[in-house]
């Protein structure tokens, strides 16, 4: 079974791990929560838990900022260097339209060069050229993103013909392309002219959805 860090990478190719809510116009009275409570979680329960810990706020419509604020002072409280976190923010931001906070976060959120082995750094590359509309360069963090050669190793998944099989830590397993977040950054591409919580969506990772 792949360990965690795998298995946190491969939940953010398909979206499960690293996808985030759309914003819609603050609504503050809705966006009431047990900030103690979340902020006192340890960091799965608090980032990964797709139905509590920010996430929840985040999908409740007008809190999305409110959910920011929290992974930022969650990540101040505990964890003040976690690349994952900074990252979240940072889509949470940019789903909200803030494109100059969310380039800032995302700029932390770096791997160094030894230990991205799964393409991480040209991942993030794609993304900030995309939220800076600079179609240039997203198109060479793609081709970067899209020269990772597999990994191999004990407990690594082979890829087959693009793809591989990950098992998760639920017991699940699921088939997924490599480069992990290829067809994420194939989507920004597709929908370049579309704001960030648009061009995430899965529909526009789909082929021939190009200028649509």
């Amino acid at each position: 079974m792949p360990n965690r860090p795998l298995i946190v990478l491969l939940a953010c190719a398909i979206g499960a791990s690293c996808g985030v809510a759309g914003a819609q116009a603050p609504a503050p009275e809705s966006c009431a929560h047990d900030r103690a409570h979340l902020l006192a979680l340890d960091e799965n329960q608090f980032d990964q838990d797709m139905s509590g810990g920010w996430r929840a706020l985040s999908s409740i419509p007008g809190c999305a900022l409110v959910a920011a604020d929290l992974l930022r002072d969650y990540r101040e409280a505990h964890h003040p260097d976690s690349g994952l976190l900074f990252w979240h923010e940072a889509q949470v931001r940019a789903n909200a339209g803030q494109y100059p906070q969310a380039i800032a976060l995302m700029k932390r959120a770096y791997k160094p060069a030894a230990e991205d082995r799964a393409g991480w750094n040209p991942y993030v590359d794609a993304t900030i050229a995309f939220l800076r509309r600079n179609r240039a360069a997203l198109r060479q963090a793609r081709l970067a993103l899209a020269a990772v050669p597999p990994p191999v190793g004990a407990g690594i998944p082979p890829v087959v013909d693009g793809y591989m099989e990950a098992e998760f830590a639920d017991g699940s397993k699921r088939k997924i392309r490599w480069p992990l977040n290829i067809d994420v950054v194939e989507g920004l591409e597709n929908c370049f002219d579309k704001p960030y919580a648009d061009a995430y969506k899965n529909i526009c990772r789909q082929p021939g959805r190009e200028h649509q």
